[in-house]
């Protein structure tokens, strides 16, 4: 097979995972009977109701939004180019929330400050009230997804960083202080990093589900579940979605236009091992402890919470025993999500990195599109699609759970490949191509092995975003094969508060786990080299 056939093979295959299912679930919901009926949507702009949801939507992604940047882009500085100890396992802390469900934060901090929470024994009952009408709110949203997306500017932010030449700010530091050099000089050449993750940030705070369901803050997500899930209303769930799909797409178009292209170019200096770094003298004691406070706040109480909650050994005797099928359905999944992860993404970050079809920019932002359409919608769609009596070998197995892990995740794994490729010299298949060698020779032998440590990344990438999944796995996962998350969702409403924190220590602990040994193997490793 050629390498063009091959290519457009693998972006027919993406249309038809990623694509097909929402253009299904827009075709149906504006035929009825074969007829054009918009009477869905109708209801959507002239009721109230729906412009509230659209307020609410909007407000909590903005403050999101905001405070991640606000705060995000001054711990990606000190992370990334300060004299500051610790720094690494500092970046590592702050990561662990975005790599487990966000609901799990709500919840520690529900044990923690709700009505019946650790704190209500110590305070009075209108102490508590107060504490509790704020969480289960929009400051409570805005708080945890906070918690949970403020690592997207920080990673960004350190990223963008690598790519300044070093020589630049020499330059600047000659004629002024470090606040002049980063105000002039290192900002301006990273904002494109930071409206990015801005964007990023805006677009999966706007398409988060489980957080607002849980603290019981009504957004066009909760409608459009509560709207197939409960009312089994699949007209009035996707008119709740579109409003979703079109606030997605337009600000993908804004992003498209004027910062894709620049981040495009994003490419680590040469001379980036030679950064310079700020030295923070006397203000290292209180950078040190503002980020140790706010790693605290954000990252430890919540597991200690979960800790204390879980009570002894014998609630998560419990918890294995009650979900320890949907813990080991999760693993498996995940893993064999990772998988095809890895193999679609990489064929789709080659295909964008090369450039090799005239396509290649609606390949790359429909896997954005898709990445930041909420979990929500893409469950819908998949269940549009494949939901008919012809293709249940496909809906009424774990392949759908698989497909929409596809649909939903590839944007993660082809820009990994992207990122990594840039660092394969052109030449070294050059040359393979030179002597013989097929193009898919050449990218197995050849261009796969160099990029080996983007395919691991991307791997763990993909098995950890598999893992936490919630939106699309409630929507489509066939009876009897439930994972770990929507078992933990679905045990909320009735389960013991012991055995929920108990099963979300246990999610933490299968998340957290890929990661460990991933850094545990290489030292051992390095080790057997050494001696």
């Amino acid at each position: 097979m050629t390498k063009r056939r091959f290519l457009a093979f693998i972006v027919v295959l993406l249309i038809i995972i990623g694509l097909l299912p929402v253009l299904s679930m827009l075709a149906r919901s504006v035929f009825v009977h074969s007829r054009l009926s918009l009477s869905a949507y109708r209801g959507v702009l002239t009721s109230a109701h729906q412009w509230v949801l659209m307020g609410h939507s909007l407000a909590l992604s903005m403050l999101v939004t905001a405070l991640t940047v606000a705060f995000g882009v001054p711990l990606g500085i000190i992370m990334g180019k300060t004299d500051m100890p610790l720094r690494r396992f500092f970046a590592t802390l702050f990561v662990v929330p975005l790599l487990i469900p966000s609901y799990i934060i709500a919840v520690s901090w529900s044990d923690l400050l709700g009505r019946e929470g650790l704190l209500a024994t110590l305070l009075s009952p209108r102490v508590t009230g107060m504490i509790s009408g704020w969480l289960f709110g929009l400051p409570g949203c805005v708080f945890v997804l906070f918690a949970v997306f403020l690592p997207i500017p920080m990673l960004l932010t350190m990223a963008f960083l690598r790519t300044i030449n070093p020589r630049m700010e020499e330059a600047g530091r000659m004629v002024c202080g470090w606040w002049c050099v980063l105000r002039g000089i290192t900002l301006p050449m990273i904002m494109p990093g930071i409206l990015l993750s801005a964007v990023l940030v805006f677009l999966l705070s706007f398409g988060e589900f489980s957080v607002p369901n849980f603290l019981r803050y009504n957004v066009f997500p909760v409608e459009s579940f509560t709207q197939f899930s409960a009312f089994y209303n699949f007209r009035a769930a996707t008119a709740a979605a579109v409003p979703l799909t079109v606030v997605t797409f337009l600000v993908l178009l804004a992003e498209a236009a004027f910062l894709r292209e620049r981040t495009y170019q994003l490419r680590p200096a040469s001379d980036a091992g030679a950064q310079v770094v700020i030295p923070l003298g006397a203000g290292r004691k209180w950078a040190i402890t503002f980020v140790a406070t706010l790693g605290f706040v954000l990252v430890v109480v919540p597991v200690v919470v979960l800790l204390v909650q879980s009570g002894g050994g014998s609630a998560y005797v419990e918890a294995l025993h009650r979900a320890g099928g949907s813990l080991l359905r999760s693993v498996l999944y995940a893993g064999i999500g990772a998988t095809l992860l890895v193999f679609l993404g990489f064929f789709t970050g080659y295909l964008i990195h090369t450039r090799a079809l005239p396509y290649w920019r609606l390949v790359d932002s429909l896997t954005l599109f898709l990445f930041a359409l909420p979990g929500t919608v893409i469950g819908i769609g998949l269940i549009s699609l494949w939901n008919t009596p012809w293709t249940n070998f496909v809906y009424g197995t774990p392949v759908i759970i698989i497909l929409g892990y596809l649909a939903r995740y590839t944007a993660l794994t082809s820009r990994i490949t992207v990122t990594q490729l840039a660092l394969v010299p052109p030449s070294m298949e050059e040359a393979a191509q030179v002597a013989g060698a097929s193009w898919f020779r050449r990218v197995t032998f050849i261009v796969a092995p160099i990029a080996r440590r983007g395919l691991i990344a991307g791997w763990l990438v993909g098995y950890i975003f598999s893992l936490r999944d919630t939106g699309i796995t409630m929507l489509v996962y066939p009876a009897g094969h439930e994972t770990l998350p929507v078992r933990i969702f679905t045990l909320m409403a009735n389960g013991s508060p012991r055995l929920i924190a108990a099963l979300c220590m246990v999610m933490i602990m299968a998340t957290l786990l890929p990661i460990g040994l991933l850094w545990l193997v290489p030292g051992l490793v390095n080790k057997k080299v050494a001696g």
